[in-house]
């Protein structure tokens, strides 16, 4: 058994990138020597900043011998048949084909053993391939060479045994060997290798951590080892310690300093400064404050104990500070309301007019919803929506984009306004993802949720609707950030009414009339669809089926969020004993019984049912229990009361059971059958009461 070492040197790979491509670069290899029938015992991949690395150990010298069986025509067949096979065969005699009979008729049959080939030649293949085809988010050619890379490519190291494997890149003029590089500036210097130990530990000899997961480890402990001995704690960032592992190859972290002068300034202003701009890591007190210390991690062991190298990141920081501090000086000068008119120079969609016009329905919508909801605060809402967007025209928000809200917030609270409307301006663009909170103040409820439906609304009128994996106005995260703020406050509002009323704020606008795609009840019945389908994604993780949410939803009233819940919930415990089981199966005898008389018949069966026409017991205690349990049914999803409703429907269970053993429903009389078929539909529509029983699978 032998070992593949395969590098691929280049230019700085861009941290973001680099996971994915040790992961294709694995995958691809593996497959593909799958393919090519090479078993192995281990495979793993590694990455730095300037090289992609794959390690494949346990590879046999050959593959394995293999016996291909090739059919010829049939005994019998055309002379002009048999020849053609054999000459595409290479035989110039029938030694050695065998006559075997397939299928009740004799055919000739040539086996024969291939002999594997040499692993190197086929790893030579694998990996030009590989290379040839690799897959990068962003790649670019350089100089002459006709090769994409996401950078420029330097050099291939190939050895399968320790011997070079010659796999050549002519589209660049590159061909493998056995060297490699170690750290740019400690170690430039090629280096020979002959093994992957051999490789590892040249590379840590030459001041390269070669496995990320090390280098993460290596900041992470240096970071808590300096964080507590100032009795600081490291602020969790791991998207941040992430990035940071992908651009050292010799991780070391040291600690600077931030002048107290630029405390005061809001402290997402300072880490953002740090985190988006430099790569630092903030530090925290033990009260949970900013501290005026921050990480940086460097690429080089510094002889110094690197007292130029936090120097010199320091004066980098203080200019940037200085920068972010006269924004947030310069912003606190102007109050927000006075901002509010520059909002009608930002554009919100060329179709659905400016973010100033966005506030202006926004204000009345919120005091609407803010009144479905119960919520006497209007005056409170009013001003958050006006306010909301007002951060947008800041000095600070223009340089920092996803510091909005977050700084209107500050500044609302700098100027003296209501915290529950300053919680409110940072609150409505929430939730911005799965991890993020829901607001739950009042306040930042409504203009939350009139932010949300309006952006919503406004596009779905438009046709601007999301496509496949293609959704440029996240008008999926929208939907599911209003989905989670109404169930996880357990608000009760009516859907199907609260888009209409956007629409109709924004039907006053003369521009939307002229672009408006559809009438309001037409957008308003294809939000609930889009609700529906962004609720089975909202249900998914909690394991709920998405096929009972589908039944619910397709109920003609059904556009209350929370009592829709508690219906699949209580859909999905009666389903899962066995009188649901078995009712569940009922219907869809039912139902594919009517269905298909009614397609043979060209009629339909849901009229009402004559007692009169009744001739066997079954059918009388059947339609009884079905005038019961309707009433019961209507009766307890009125006071919601769904578990009722699903405890009326387990007693009608017996009597369909007993119907179908002994009633023949496609009678001789025509007037029995079409009597018979229109109790059945009874049964569709019992069940119809609770949710669409024919879109539940099983």
């Amino acid at each position: 058994m032998a070992e593949l070492l395969f590098e691929l040197f280049s230019e700085e790979i861009p941290a973001r990138m680099q996971s994915a491509a040790a992961e294709q670069l694995l995958a691809t290899v593996i497959a593909r020597l799958g393919e090519e029938r090479l078993d192995f015992e281990r495979a793993e991949s590694y990455v730095t900043p300037r090289r992609l690395t794959l390690i494949v150990d346990g590879l046999p010298a050959h593959q394995p011998d293999v016996v291909e069986d090739r059919r010829g025509p049939h005994v019998g067949a055309p002379q002009r048949a048999l020849d053609g096979f054999m000459k595409s065969a290479g035989l110039t005699t029938l030694e050695g084909v065998e006559v075997r009979t397939v299928g009740g008729a004799d055919y000739y049959y040539l086996s024969r053993t291939v002999t594997g080939r040499a692993s190197a030649d086929v790893l030579r293949d694998v990996l030009t391939a590989t290379v040839e085809t690799f897959a990068w988010p962003k790649s670019m050619r350089w100089g002459s060479g006709a090769m994409r890379w996401v950078r420029p490519l330097q050099n291939v190291l190939c050895l399968f045994d320790g011997a070079v494997v010659d796999v050549t890149l002519r589209s660049h003029g590159l061909r493998a060997n056995a060297l490699t590089w170690g750290h740019r500036f400690l170690a430039p210097q090629p280096i020979a290798v002959n093994s992957f130990a051999d490789y590892a530990g040249k590379l840590r000899d030459a001041y390269v951590v070669l496995d990320p997961r090390e280098r993460r480890e290596i900041i992470r402990a240096g970071a808590r080892a300096l964080a507590n001995g100032e009795g600081l704690t490291l602020a969790d960032d791991p998207a941040l310690l992430e990035e940071v592992s992908g651009l050292v190859e010799l991780p070391v972290v040291l600690a600077g300093s931030i002048d107290e002068h630029f405390m005061d300034v809001p402290r997402e202003v300072l880490t953002t400064t740090m985190r988006a701009n430099q790569k630092y890591f903030a530090l925290e007190t033990a009260a949970g404050a900013l501290a005026p210390r921050f990480l940086l991690v460097a690429n080089i062991e510094p002889k110094d104990g690197g007292a130029a190298i936090i120097a010199g990141n320091e004066r980098v920081l203080r200019a940037r500070l200085f920068d972010a501090k006269f924004f947030w000086d310069q912003d606190l000068k102007t109050p927000l309301a006075t901002r509010v008119p520059k909002l009608a120079e930002l554009v919100f969609h060329a179709k659905l007019g400016s973010i100033g016009d966005k506030v202006g329905r926004l204000r009345p919508f919120a005091r609407e919803l803010g009144d479905a909801l119960r919520d006497p605060q209007s005056e409170l809402v009013d001003r958050a929506a006006l306010l909301c967007k007002a951060d947008l025209v800041t000095g600070m928000v223009r340089e920092f984009p996803e510091l909005q809200g977050k700084m209107g917030r500050y500044y609302a609270l700098a100027e003296g306004e209501d915290p529950q409307v300053a919680d409110a301006i940072a609150e409505h663009y929430a939730p911005l993802g799965p991890n993020d909170t829901c607001p739950t103040a009042p306040v930042s409820i409504a203009v939350a949720l009139a932010d949300k439906i309006d952006t919503l609304v406004g596009f779905f009128a438009i046709d601007e609707k999301p496509t496949g994996s293609k959704d440029p106005f996240a008008l999926r995260r929208a939907a599911l950030g209003a989905i989670r703020v109404i169930v996880e406050n357990g608000l009760r509002l009516r859907l199907r009414e609260q888009f209409v009323s956007a629409y109709r704020h924004y039907a006053q606008q003369p521009a939307f009339a002229k672009a408006a795609a559809a009438p309001p009840d037409d957008v308003a019945a294809e939000l609930l669809e889009f609700f529906a389908d962004r609720m089975k994604a909202h249900l998914r993780g909690t394991g709920s089926r998405h096929d009972l949410v589908s039944a619910v939803f397709a109920q003609d009233d059904e556009d209350d969020l929370v009592r829709a819940l508690a219906r699949v919930a209580a859909l999905e415990a009666f389903l899962a004993s066995p009188d649901g089981a078995n009712l569940l199966t009922a219907y869809k005898r039912a139902s594919n019984i009517v269905g298909r008389e009614e397609k043979k018949d060209g009629a339909r069966y849901d009229g009402a049912v004559d007692p009169a026409l009744f001739a066997q017991p079954e059918e009388k205690e059947l339609f009884a229990e079905l005038e019961r349990t309707t009433a019961e049914i209507r009766a307890a999803t009125a006071r919601e009361d769904f578990a009722g409703a699903m405890a009326a429907l387990a007693r009608l269970r017996p009597y369909v059971d007993v119907f179908f053993d002994g009633v023949t429903v496609n009678a001789d009389e025509p007037a029995l059958r079409a009597n018979r078929l229109k109790l059945l539909s009874g049964i569709r529509s019992a069940l119809g009461a609770v949710a669409d029983f024919s879109k539940i699978e099983g």
